[in-house]
């Protein structure tokens, strides 16, 4: 294996409609949705082939190196089930954990109760802590890259399901019940993801 298949996706370039107008360029919005899913494809595929740790590794913390914005930038706008939008919601997820992993370990352990099949095929360490939670949402990207992705989206499906049920039980207020409902949807949408990857068909 040469050494260029080892090294790290670079930090993909995006231009804004106004950075392309000031070289010259006209944008066009297909352009970038082809942008979206090619580097989504691009960066499974580079995963998937290199087979090696390491580059699993950088992968998996991809968004400590080139920063969750510019992730938004390639990838937010796509549709949820697609390979870009899914993408996007699995590094969303690992952000979110790595920032309050408090939260997500309380909202997590107060879902169990109401999912625990759920709770079974994420995987999560039992009692559910915030040193478990980091390594959980790691271990779900890293089967991205080096494992069954469709089980990886179940899993992540699952997770959401979870803390989906705990953040309602726990917090209290409209926002929450928004919340709680958002990560609940995000959860069919990362189901639907898998079942397209079995067919085939998640692009």
């Amino acid at each position: 294996m040469s050494e260029s298949e080892h090294r790290a996706p670079r930090r993909p370039a995006f231009f804004s409609p106004s950075a392309l107008e000031a070289h010259g360029g006209a944008y066009d919005p297909t352009e970038q949705i082809h942008v979206a899913h090619e580097t989504a494809a691009a960066l499974v595929h580079a995963g998937r082939a290199a087979a090696d740790p390491a580059v699993t590794e950088r992968l998996v913390a991809l968004v400590d190196d080139i920063g969750l914005s510019t992730l938004a930038e390639l990838w937010s706008q796509r549709p949820a089930r697609s390979l870009p939008g899914s993408l996007w919601r699995l590094y969303v997820l690992r952000e979110w954990v790595r920032r309050s992993p408090e939260d997500a370990s309380r909202e997590y352990a107060a879902g169990i109760r109401f999912t625990g099949p759920n709770h079974a095929v994420a995987g999560a360490s039992d009692p559910p802590d915030p040193e478990g939670m980091s390594r959980l949402i790691d271990e779900i990207l890293r089967g991205v890259f080096s494992g069954d992705l469709a089980v990886a989206l179940e899993r992540a499906a699952a997770f959401c399901r979870v803390v989906s049920a705990g953040r309602a039980d726990v917090s209290a207020g409209s926002e929450s019940a928004e919340h709680a409902a958002n990560l609940l949807g995000m959860a069919e949408d990362l189901a639907a993801c898998a079942r397209l990857w079995r067919g085939g068909s998640l692009n």
